[in-house]
């Protein structure tokens, strides 16, 4: 069980490790790219810089401090521009001349050795370097000189394709750079080419730690660049491409920073994201050593550069030419689409125009028909009161014809036929129950249409209003409007009911048709709709 777990835990360990190695990565090449960007900045600070000591070097009076100008002046222009750190170790002759020194007479030949390699003239950088004899030179001369023999070899080594002759040129490499570890004292350049032997021996692994260190004590930033490069170089032996990519991409930024043109690390750089799949990165980072190379004159770099930028080159090419052909079709598609959504557009808008007039229709049938089911149900209102109040006075009536007949019975018996006769001929009993029957048709009315008086008043002129007297529920110019308003408008019907000759009741409806505020016509039917 315990096996088990340790091997889980060492799988999620070494995935982990795998993850944040890919986030550095990534990261570190981010800041690559914005670096590149910034190229023109740096420049610009480089040659501020250079021209500051330009300066320095036209107002200095003393030959001595021109001559420490000029190899300042070289330095910065050795890895910048070739030509003008040639035209610096001429300047250098000329003001060690005024007061010659041995030591500067050899700086000055390992100066030109060193450009010379730079500019690719490896055979006059080796013939400059082989007139210098080490055991006659101080320390920080022979340092020097070794460094800079050690790396002509090795830059020999790397532009030769003979397999024989490479051998020659690393085995002199080798051999330099021991002379140089003996020399060198213990510090961070020794432990930085300590590791660079030990890379090339097999001893990978053990260089790191060595390196790792070497990066945690004081540097410059040659030498933090140096460290960088050399790591880069063991992680490349122990086939470790993500670091690798990492390291080298640590030395590219400060070479860039530095506004320094003769560089390793881009380029390799640009080799491994290449055969990661990013053409377009790696092509960025191809072009910026081409530029670079050429400008500084440095023909070893350029060479480089030449052999596989044709092959990144198409590859960039062909992937822009596939961007593009999907760019095309993506064009096309979005037209299409775009055309599609207008003409849906346009047929949705139609659609939600005819809904919208079906909507309205919709909305005024339904008022109709709730203006119906109100009609409907005022009439079934009507109904019900007036079938209501109708068999109450039927009833009403029985029992007043019920006395009235005994009434008469009783004359009748009592043999007072003068008194029955006068009952027979007197009105008064017909003219009680007309009355109370009008009183009823008022109240039964007006409990349906409590605003009848009010809103039938609103149709008429300021002079013509009508208001019931003192004692009146309706008079009978408002009964006969209220018989119209329950849709009773036959004038024979309205006379009958009302006990009035027909022409009485034109005489009412015409008198009151003519107070109407608006179209006389229309009167009758706007009195319905009360």
């Amino acid at each position: 069980m315990r096996s088990i777990l340790f091997l889980i835990l060492f799988i999620a360990e070494g995935w982990f490790i795998s993850i944040s190695a890919q986030d550095s990565e990534q990261r570190i090449l981010e800041q690559l790219d914005k670096a590149i960007s910034q190229k023109e900045k740096f420049k610009n600070d480089r040659e501020a810089v250079i021209s500051q000591i330009k300066q320095r070097l036209n107002y200095a009076t003393d030959n001595t401090e021109r001559y420490k100008l000029c190899g300042e002046l070289f330095n910065l222009y050795l890895h910048y521009q070739a030509d003008s750190a040639c035209h610096y170790i001429r300047r250098k002759e000329y003001y060690n001349s005024l007061q010659p020194q041995p030591e500067r007479d050899i700086e000055i030949s390992i100066n030109r050795a060193e450009v010379r390699g730079v500019m690719g003239m490896y055979n006059e950088a080796l013939t400059e370097l082989q007139t210098i004899h080490p055991h006659e030179l101080s320390s920080p001369n022979l340092e020097y000189y070794y460094f800079t023999i050690r790396a002509c070899y090795g830059w020999m080594a790397d532009n030769t394709v003979d397999l024989h002759v490479k051998q020659t040129y690393l085995k002199k490499t080798e051999l330099y750079r021991d002379s140089l570890l003996k020399i060198l004292p213990q510090g961070s350049n020794r432990n930085i080419v300590l590791a660079e032997k030990m890379i090339l021996s097999g001893q990978a692994d053990q260089a790191i730690p060595i390196l790792n260190k070497v990066l945690t004590s004081p540097l410059d930033i040659q030498e933090k660049a140096y460290a960088y490069y050399t790591l880069s170089l063991a992680y490349e032996a122990k086939k470790d491409t993500d670091m690798e990519i990492y390291y080298l991409a640590q030395t590219a930024l400060i070479d860039l920073n530095a506004s320094v043109r003769e560089y390793a690390a881009l380029q390799k750089l640009a080799r491994l994201v290449y055969q990661q799949g990013d053409p377009e990165r790696a092509y960025n980072y191809v072009s910026c050593s081409m530029k670079d190379a050429v400008a500084c004159n440095a023909r070893l770099r350029f060479l480089e550069v030449t052999e596989f930028y044709p092959i990144i080159d198409k590859a960039y090419s062909d992937k822009k030419a596939q961007e593009k052909r999907l760019g095309r079709i993506l064009t096309l598609s979005i037209t299409g689409l775009a055309v599609y959504l207008i003409l849906l557009a346009f047929y949705l808008y139609h659609g939600l125009r005819k809904l919208s007039l079906m909507r309205k229709n919709l909305s005024k049938s339904n008022k109709e028909l709730v203006a119906l089911n109100q009609q409907l149900q005022q009439t079934g209102k009507i109904k019900e009161v007036y079938i209501a109040r109708y068999l109450d006075r039927c009833v009403s009536y029985l029992d007043k014809l019920e006395q009235y007949r005994r009434s008469l019975e009783k004359l009748a018996m009592a043999s007072r036929i003068e008194d029955l006769f006068k009952a027979i001929r007197s009105a008064d009993f017909l003219r009680e129950e007309r009355k109370n029957f009008y009183n009823e048709f008022d109240k039964s009315f007006l409990e349906l249409f409590p605003n009848f008086i009010h809103d039938f008043n609103n149709l008429l002129n300021e002079d013509g209003k009508i208001e019931p007297k003192p004692g009146e529920i309706l008079n009978t110019e408002l009964r006969i409007f209220a018989l119209i308003r329950l849709g009773v408008t036959d004038a024979n019907r309205i006379a009958h009911f009302l006990g009035y000759s027909l022409a009485t009741v034109y005489n009412y409806r015409s008198k009151i048709r003519n107070r109407a505020k608006g179209d006389k016509d229309n009167f009758e039917q706007e009195v319905m709709r009360l």
